[in-house]
């Protein structure tokens, strides 16, 4: 009982910080008129990353690490390009450059809950296991796609194709908490699926945040009214 209150406290201070940084986004962006980037969103994500990282090793959740591992150092990244990167700790920064290489060693060790473990977890079954795999690539590709695209514009920005790849992985790990009764999964997705809904919404209002795919689709339509 107590292992697990331990266990769920790190993933619910996770997903506190998580939803934190999504609301603080968001009213950001109803002042705005438009979705924003906000370097704190980036500092929270980075330490609820962390939380969540050490959340899903403790649970044996491989999909909940497998989303984490990939997707850590493009909020680095972000931090790099508002350039606020050098602002934070030197020793945090340091912290946070080792920990994923001292994860991964610690998960192909012999140790309690290492990757041999994580996957042949009794728990969660094959289908399961792929679905949720699958719900955190997506989730995770939003910000493969953020990090290109802010890359090209050589700044730090959330455009609508974010905010739908973020909506769809949000729904599919939505899904996957409730066959996983994962309070953790279940509670962050719950109002990050709100927030993802509101950002699109505010982007398509503001011509300025349209993709080019949009904005292309947008004018073939125009030509033929």
């Amino acid at each position: 009982m107590g292992d697990n209150f331990l266990i769920y406290s790190v993933g619910f201070l996770a997903q506190i910080l998580f939803s934190g940084r999504m609301i603080i986004q968001w009213f950001r962006s109803e002042k705005a008129g438009k979705p924003l980037s906000p370097t704190i969103f980036w500092q929270l994500s980075l330490f609820a990353s962390m939380l969540l990282f050490i959340y899903g090793v403790l649970r044996r959740d491989f999909a909940i690490v497998l989303g984490q591992l990939l997707v850590y150092f493009v909020y680095i990244r972000n931090l790099q390009l508002k350039n606020r990167w050098k602002t934070i700790p030197l020793i945090l920064r340091w912290i946070f450059y080792v920990l994923p290489a001292f994860s991964l060693g610690y998960l192909f060790s012999g140790a309690p809950n290492n990757i041999r473990e994580i996957l042949g977890n009794d728990d969660i079954s094959v289908g399961l296991l792929i679905w949720g795999s699958a719900g955190q690539l997506i989730f995770t590709f939003r910000f493969v796609y953020q990090w290109i695209d802010s890359e090209r514009q050589n700044e730090s920005v959330l455009s609508n194709t974010f905010w739908i790849i973020s909506l769809a992985g949000s729904l599919m790990i939505f899904s996957y908490a409730i066959f996983r009764l994962d309070p953790v999964l279940f509670l962050g997705q719950l109002t990050g699926a709100f927030v993802y809904s509101r950002n699109l919404l505010l982007g398509l209002n503001h011509p300025g945040f349209l993709s080019p795919i949009i904005r292309k689709a947008a004018a073939r339509l125009k030509k033929r009214s």
